[in-house]
């Protein structure tokens, strides 16, 4: 008789550990984890904003670094708008959020420059969310590209105009461009920046020509490649906001007795429910030390069955009966366990 667990699933055993207390075998566990970022229950419709377009009274600055850095005039704008779009597309997709929607008001304050700018007053917060009839609002506070070119000549042949190779000089560019973004996610309902977030990324394009200028324009994927990354900056900063895969890692005892051994075969072949027989019947060993080795395998079992409680029950008799000190430890990875469940609950 084989047991399906929805709640874990289980993967590969990964190694064995032995100690004076007994041999371990650790296993992986693939669980649900909530979110990275924690936001209110109830905050279901959520607005983006791109505060990242710099202020007019700091354009300077902005104009400034495209001299420097060679960028285009548009490319931090459209950068940032493909960010904000990918970030919509991406949160729209969970069923965590009702609604999602771009927001479109002035930026204020915003020094440009590569510089994160202060966070928004919770009376600027308060108007935006009332005036869009949203809940929490996500903020694309900063976008900048900031690029340099190294140059390179070298020697090489063209044909000339009756066919003949020549002598020439081809000019080659590297552009190393680097994309800084930086989020805020706004909580008014616990008053809270309940995230903020700097990611950097850099993208390389290469180019040749008869002269620089030529060389330049032969990297012409450089703006394609600006804009694809930016929208996975953006695919992997929703990935914060929702529930994901994780692993959790546990040991459990695997010898010392007939019947373990026998149940460390079992958990091998998936037989989970028949391995629990076997170590419940060596909690009433008279070795105290393997009784309190079989309590902790039933708080592993009833875990891997999604049952919380009763793998506490089974952890705290390990330990207050018993002396077994990983129980003590395995009791707080299971608070933790049940804290995250409950959050996903509340989703």
């Amino acid at each position: 008789m084989r047991i399906k667990f929805n709640s874990l699933i289980v993967s590969i055993i990964l190694c064995s550990v032995i100690t004076s207390c007994g041999s371990k075998k650790s296993i992986s566990t693939e669980v649900t984890k909530p979110a990275l970022v924690n936001l209110h229950q109830d905050i279901k419709r959520i607005g983006i904003l791109d505060r990242s377009i710099v202020s007019k009274n700091e354009s300077f600055l902005d104009e400034l670094d495209k001299i420097l850095s060679i960028e285009g005039a548009n490319l931090d704008r459209e950068g940032a708008k493909q960010a904000v779009l990918s970030l919509k597309s991406e949160v729209s997709k969970s069923n965590t959020f009702s609604e999602v929607k771009l927001i479109n008001i002035d930026a204020k304050n915003n020094p440009g420059g590569s510089v994160f700018p202060a966070a928004l007053s919770w009376d600027e917060i308060s108007i935006i969310c009332a005036n869009n009839n949203i809940d929490g609002l996500f903020v694309l506070s900063l976008y900048d590209t900031d690029a340099t070119a190294t140059y390179d000549t070298f020697n090489t042949k063209v044909k000339g105009p009756l066919g003949i190779e020549v002598p020439a000089i081809h000019h080659s560019v590297v552009i190393n461009t680097i994309i800084k973004t930086g989020w805020r996610i706004y909580d008014p309902i616990k008053r809270v920046i309940s995230d903020e977030l700097e990611v950097s990324q850099k993208v390389r394009t290469t180019g040749r020509g008869i002269n620089p200028v030529k060389a330049i324009e032969a990297a012409k994927n450089r703006k394609q490649s600006v804009l694809q990354i930016s929208q996975k900056i953006a695919q992997d900063y929703a990935s914060r906001l929702l529930p994901y895969k994780g692993k959790i890692y546990r040991k459990y005892y695997t010898s010392d007795t007939p019947n373990f051994e026998i149940a460390k075969r079992y958990v091998e072949t998936g037989k989970w429910e028949e391995a629990s027989v076997l170590w419940e019947k060596e909690t009433n060993n008279k070795d105290k030390d393997i009784a309190g080795q079989a309590c902790y395998n039933m708080a592993f079992y009833n875990e891997i069955k999604g049952d919380y409680n009763r793998a506490k029950e089974w952890a705290t008799k390990a330990y207050t009966e018993y002396e077994n000190k990983l129980a003590l430890k395995y009791l707080d990875d299971l608070d933790d366990r049940i804290e995250e469940v409950n959050m996903l609950n509340k989703k």
